[in-house]
Protein backbone atom coordinates (compact mmCIF):
# COMPACT_ATOMS: atom_id res chain seq x y z
CA UNK A 1 0.00 0.00 0.00
CA UNK A 2 1.56 3.50 -0.75
CA UNK A 3 2.01 5.42 2.21
CA UNK A 4 3.84 8.61 2.86
CA UNK A 5 5.26 10.37 5.53
CA UNK A 6 3.83 13.69 5.69
CA UNK A 7 5.18 15.66 8.59
CA UNK A 8 3.50 14.31 11.57
CA UNK A 9 1.54 11.51 9.80
CA UNK A 10 1.65 8.34 7.01
CA UNK A 11 -0.90 9.20 4.58
CA UNK A 12 -2.26 6.96 2.01
CA UNK A 13 -2.39 8.24 -1.71
CA UNK A 14 -3.05 6.81 -5.28
CA UNK A 15 -1.45 7.65 -8.63
CA UNK A 16 -3.52 6.61 -11.91
CA UNK A 17 -2.67 7.67 -15.36
CA UNK A 18 -0.02 9.50 -17.26
CA UNK A 19 0.57 13.06 -18.14
CA UNK A 20 0.31 16.30 -16.54
CA UNK A 21 -0.31 15.78 -12.80
CA UNK A 22 -3.91 16.35 -11.97
CA UNK A 23 -4.27 16.07 -7.85
CA UNK A 24 -7.92 15.40 -6.99
CA UNK A 25 -8.94 16.07 -3.32
CA UNK A 26 -12.50 14.19 -1.79
CA UNK A 27 -14.54 15.30 0.81
CA UNK A 28 -15.34 14.87 4.20
CA UNK A 29 -15.31 11.66 5.44
CA UNK A 30 -14.52 10.07 2.34
CA UNK A 31 -11.38 7.95 1.13
CA UNK A 32 -9.99 7.88 -2.45
CA UNK A 33 -12.07 4.89 -3.48
CA UNK A 34 -15.05 7.00 -3.10
CA UNK A 35 -14.43 9.30 -6.62
CA UNK A 36 -16.82 8.49 -9.42
CA UNK A 37 -15.09 5.68 -11.47
CA UNK A 38 -16.68 7.51 -14.69
CA UNK A 39 -14.45 10.56 -13.51
CA UNK A 40 -11.74 8.32 -12.60
CA UNK A 41 -11.39 6.43 -16.12
CA UNK A 42 -12.49 9.47 -17.90
CA UNK A 43 -9.54 11.50 -16.76
CA UNK A 44 -7.06 9.31 -16.07
CA UNK A 45 -6.65 8.59 -20.05
CA UNK A 46 -5.04 11.93 -20.21
CA UNK A 47 -3.54 13.05 -16.83
CA UNK A 48 -1.65 11.75 -14.32
CA UNK A 49 -4.31 11.85 -10.93
CA UNK A 50 -3.12 12.15 -7.70
CA UNK A 51 -5.23 10.66 -5.20
CA UNK A 52 -5.48 11.19 -1.36
CA UNK A 53 -6.98 9.83 1.85
CA UNK A 54 -7.09 13.29 3.84
CA UNK A 55 -5.72 13.59 7.12
CA UNK A 56 -8.30 11.58 9.71
CA UNK A 57 -9.86 9.37 6.68
CA UNK A 58 -9.49 6.35 4.64
CA UNK A 59 -5.78 4.91 5.41
CA UNK A 60 -4.19 8.25 6.49
CA UNK A 61 -3.63 8.73 9.92
CA UNK A 62 -6.06 10.64 12.32
CA UNK A 63 -3.35 12.50 14.63
CA UNK A 64 -3.67 14.48 17.70
CA UNK A 65 -4.32 17.57 16.92
CA UNK A 66 -6.81 20.38 15.91
CA UNK A 67 -7.62 20.51 12.62
CA UNK A 68 -7.70 23.65 9.52
CA UNK A 69 -8.51 23.65 5.90
CA UNK A 70 -4.96 25.10 5.81
CA UNK A 71 -3.43 21.79 7.34
CA UNK A 72 -5.23 19.57 5.16
CA UNK A 73 -3.82 21.79 2.15
CA UNK A 74 -0.81 21.81 3.64
CA UNK A 75 -0.58 17.91 3.62
CA UNK A 76 -1.13 17.93 0.00
CA UNK A 77 1.20 20.18 -0.75
CA UNK A 78 3.47 17.85 0.81
CA UNK A 79 2.42 15.11 -1.05
CA UNK A 80 2.94 17.14 -4.31
CA UNK A 81 7.11 17.38 -2.77
CA UNK A 82 7.16 13.93 -1.57
CA UNK A 83 6.42 13.05 -4.96
CA UNK A 84 8.21 15.47 -6.80
CA UNK A 85 5.54 17.44 -8.50
CA UNK A 86 6.91 20.58 -8.75
CA UNK A 87 3.07 21.85 -10.14
CA UNK A 88 -0.33 20.28 -10.85
CA UNK A 89 -3.94 21.06 -11.99
CA UNK A 90 -5.97 20.60 -8.80
CA UNK A 91 -9.55 19.76 -8.62
CA UNK A 92 -10.98 19.43 -5.48
CA UNK A 93 -15.08 18.05 -4.58
CA UNK A 94 -17.24 19.63 -1.32
CA UNK A 95 -14.51 19.76 1.39
CA UNK A 96 -11.97 18.70 -1.15
CA UNK A 97 -12.88 21.43 -3.15
CA UNK A 98 -12.21 23.86 0.10
CA UNK A 99 -8.85 22.54 0.81
CA UNK A 100 -8.10 23.02 -2.81
CA UNK A 101 -8.62 26.77 -2.62
CA UNK A 102 -6.37 26.77 0.37
CA UNK A 103 -3.68 25.28 -1.48
CA UNK A 104 -3.87 27.84 -4.59
CA UNK A 105 -4.08 30.33 -2.15
CA UNK A 106 -1.33 29.55 -0.20
CA UNK A 107 0.82 27.28 -2.21
CA UNK A 108 -0.56 29.60 -5.62
CA UNK A 109 3.02 28.42 -7.60
CA UNK A 110 1.55 24.56 -7.00
CA UNK A 111 -1.02 24.74 -8.84
CA UNK A 112 -1.49 25.21 -12.71
CA UNK A 113 -5.63 24.99 -12.58
CA UNK A 114 -8.28 24.65 -10.28
CA UNK A 115 -11.30 22.96 -10.55
CA UNK A 116 -13.95 23.47 -7.62
CA UNK A 117 -16.79 20.85 -7.89
CA UNK A 118 -20.18 21.49 -5.10
CA UNK A 119 -18.09 23.39 -2.86
CA UNK A 120 -18.19 26.80 -0.88
CA UNK A 121 -15.86 29.61 0.48
CA UNK A 122 -17.15 29.07 4.32
CA UNK A 123 -19.81 27.30 5.93
CA UNK A 124 -23.02 27.99 4.52
CA UNK A 125 -25.38 24.68 4.84
CA UNK A 126 -29.05 24.47 4.99
CA UNK A 127 -30.11 24.42 8.86
CA UNK A 128 -31.60 20.70 7.99
CA UNK A 129 -27.76 19.68 6.72
CA UNK A 130 -26.37 21.61 9.85
CA UNK A 131 -28.17 19.86 12.30
CA UNK A 132 -27.45 16.26 11.40
CA UNK A 133 -24.23 17.16 10.96
CA UNK A 134 -24.27 18.63 15.15
CA UNK A 135 -26.49 15.28 15.63
CA UNK A 136 -23.38 12.63 14.24
CA UNK A 137 -20.68 14.76 15.77
CA UNK A 138 -22.11 14.14 19.47
CA UNK A 139 -22.42 10.27 18.36
CA UNK A 140 -26.64 10.15 17.98
CA UNK A 141 -27.81 7.05 16.78
CA UNK A 142 -28.80 5.76 13.80
CA UNK A 143 -32.52 5.57 14.50
CA UNK A 144 -32.17 9.48 15.66
CA UNK A 145 -30.47 10.05 12.54
CA UNK A 146 -33.01 8.43 9.94
CA UNK A 147 -36.21 10.05 12.02
CA UNK A 148 -33.98 13.56 11.41
CA UNK A 149 -33.96 12.69 7.31
CA UNK A 150 -37.35 11.35 7.08
CA UNK A 151 -38.77 14.62 8.61
CA UNK A 152 -37.46 16.28 5.19
CA UNK A 153 -40.63 16.12 3.19
CA UNK A 154 -38.43 15.38 -0.02
CA UNK A 155 -36.35 12.68 1.38
CA UNK A 156 -39.53 10.17 0.93
CA UNK A 157 -39.34 10.42 -2.72
CA UNK A 158 -36.11 7.97 -1.71
CA UNK A 159 -36.34 4.20 -1.26
CA UNK A 160 -37.09 3.96 2.27
CA UNK A 161 -35.05 0.73 3.11
CA UNK A 162 -31.97 2.44 1.61
CA UNK A 163 -32.29 5.49 3.75
CA UNK A 164 -32.84 3.33 6.96
CA UNK A 165 -29.53 1.96 5.85
CA UNK A 166 -28.03 5.29 5.02
CA UNK A 167 -29.83 8.13 4.81
CA UNK A 168 -26.15 10.40 3.95
CA UNK A 169 -27.82 8.92 0.29
CA UNK A 170 -30.11 12.08 0.13
CA UNK A 171 -27.23 14.60 0.71
CA UNK A 172 -25.21 13.50 -2.19
CA UNK A 173 -27.99 12.22 -5.39
CA UNK A 174 -31.34 12.99 -6.18
CA UNK A 175 -33.98 10.16 -5.69
CA UNK A 176 -34.17 9.41 -9.52
CA UNK A 177 -30.50 8.77 -9.74
CA UNK A 178 -30.71 6.48 -6.75
CA UNK A 179 -33.76 4.71 -8.25
CA UNK A 180 -32.48 4.09 -11.38
CA UNK A 181 -28.76 3.72 -10.56
CA UNK A 182 -29.02 1.75 -7.83
CA UNK A 183 -25.96 -0.33 -8.21
CA UNK A 184 -23.74 3.00 -8.33
CA UNK A 185 -25.01 3.48 -5.23
CA UNK A 186 -24.64 0.29 -3.28
CA UNK A 187 -20.90 -0.06 -5.10
CA UNK A 188 -19.81 3.30 -3.54
CA UNK A 189 -21.76 2.62 -0.05
CA UNK A 190 -19.46 -0.81 -0.32
CA UNK A 191 -16.40 1.61 -0.90
CA UNK A 192 -16.93 3.74 1.69
CA UNK A 193 -17.63 1.44 4.19
CA UNK A 194 -14.52 -0.73 3.81
CA UNK A 195 -12.56 2.73 4.83
CA UNK A 196 -14.52 4.42 7.36
CA UNK A 197 -13.19 6.96 9.54
CA UNK A 198 -12.88 6.91 12.99
CA UNK A 199 -14.84 9.17 14.78
CA UNK A 200 -11.84 11.34 16.08
CA UNK A 201 -10.83 11.81 12.09
CA UNK A 202 -14.73 12.59 11.07
CA UNK A 203 -15.11 15.47 14.15
CA UNK A 204 -12.03 16.77 13.58
CA UNK A 205 -12.63 16.94 9.53
CA UNK A 206 -16.30 18.70 10.13
CA UNK A 207 -14.56 21.53 12.78
CA UNK A 208 -12.42 22.21 10.26
CA UNK A 209 -15.06 22.97 7.95
CA UNK A 210 -17.42 24.36 10.35
CA UNK A 211 -14.35 27.29 11.00
CA UNK A 212 -12.91 27.56 6.95
CA UNK A 213 -13.85 30.58 5.71
CA UNK A 214 -11.87 31.89 2.09
CA UNK A 215 -14.93 34.53 1.30
CA UNK A 216 -12.12 37.64 2.03
CA UNK A 217 -9.17 35.90 0.31
CA UNK A 218 -11.10 34.67 -3.13
CA UNK A 219 -9.17 37.69 -4.76
CA UNK A 220 -5.84 36.08 -4.00
CA UNK A 221 -6.55 32.54 -5.96
CA UNK A 222 -4.92 33.30 -9.26
CA UNK A 223 -5.37 30.11 -10.81
CA UNK A 224 -7.54 29.79 -14.04
CA UNK A 225 -10.51 28.68 -11.90
CA UNK A 226 -13.51 26.38 -13.35
CA UNK A 227 -16.76 25.90 -11.03
CA UNK A 228 -19.15 23.05 -11.16
CA UNK A 229 -21.83 22.86 -9.22
CA UNK A 230 -25.40 21.18 -9.23
CA UNK A 231 -28.66 22.52 -9.19
CA UNK A 232 -30.00 19.92 -7.12
CA UNK A 233 -26.91 19.81 -4.51
CA UNK A 234 -29.18 19.56 -1.02
CA UNK A 235 -26.03 20.01 0.82
CA UNK A 236 -23.66 22.67 -0.36
CA UNK A 237 -26.92 24.78 -2.64
CA UNK A 238 -26.06 26.46 -5.47
CA UNK A 239 -25.73 30.27 -4.52
CA UNK A 240 -22.21 28.76 -2.84
CA UNK A 241 -20.86 28.09 -6.25
CA UNK A 242 -21.88 31.62 -7.66
CA UNK A 243 -20.26 33.26 -4.44
CA UNK A 244 -17.22 31.30 -5.38
CA UNK A 245 -17.39 32.42 -9.40
CA UNK A 246 -17.78 35.79 -8.32
CA UNK A 247 -14.87 36.14 -6.06
CA UNK A 248 -12.71 34.50 -7.93
CA UNK A 249 -11.02 36.80 -10.88
CA UNK A 250 -11.78 35.13 -14.36
CA UNK A 251 -13.18 32.03 -12.94
CA UNK A 252 -16.18 30.67 -15.01
CA UNK A 253 -19.37 28.84 -13.53
CA UNK A 254 -20.96 25.92 -15.18
CA UNK A 255 -24.38 25.24 -13.60
CA UNK A 256 -25.39 21.31 -13.91
CA UNK A 257 -29.01 21.44 -14.24
CA UNK A 258 -30.15 17.65 -12.94
CA UNK A 259 -26.84 17.48 -10.56
CA UNK A 260 -27.00 17.09 -6.66
CA UNK A 261 -24.03 17.19 -4.39
CA UNK A 262 -21.86 14.04 -6.57
CA UNK A 263 -22.45 15.40 -10.22
CA UNK A 264 -23.27 11.98 -10.86
CA UNK A 265 -26.46 12.72 -12.50
CA UNK A 266 -24.54 15.30 -14.91
CA UNK A 267 -21.30 12.94 -14.63
CA UNK A 268 -20.48 12.56 -18.51
CA UNK A 269 -20.87 16.28 -19.16
CA UNK A 270 -18.54 16.69 -16.24
CA UNK A 271 -15.82 14.59 -17.55
CA UNK A 272 -16.21 16.60 -20.78
CA UNK A 273 -16.01 19.88 -18.90
CA UNK A 274 -12.60 19.20 -16.80
CA UNK A 275 -11.04 17.62 -20.00
CA UNK A 276 -11.66 20.89 -21.89
CA UNK A 277 -10.52 23.15 -19.62
CA UNK A 278 -7.40 21.41 -18.51
CA UNK A 279 -6.08 20.22 -21.99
Amino acid sequence: MPRVKLGDIRAYYEVKGEGFPLLMINGMYENLDCWDPRLIDGLSGRFKLVLLDNRGAGRTDVSDREYTIRLLADDAAHLLDALHIAKAHVLGLSMGGAVAQELAINHPTRVSKLVLCATTSRWVMRPEVSKILEAMERGCSQEELVEMYLAIPFVKEYPIDLIRKDPSIVNLWTAGFVKDHLDHVLRWHQRFGEHLPPHMGASRQLRAMRKFNSRGRLMRIGAPTLVLHGRRDFAIPLDNGRVLAEGIPGAKLVVLKDSAHYLAEDMDQVVKLVREFLQ
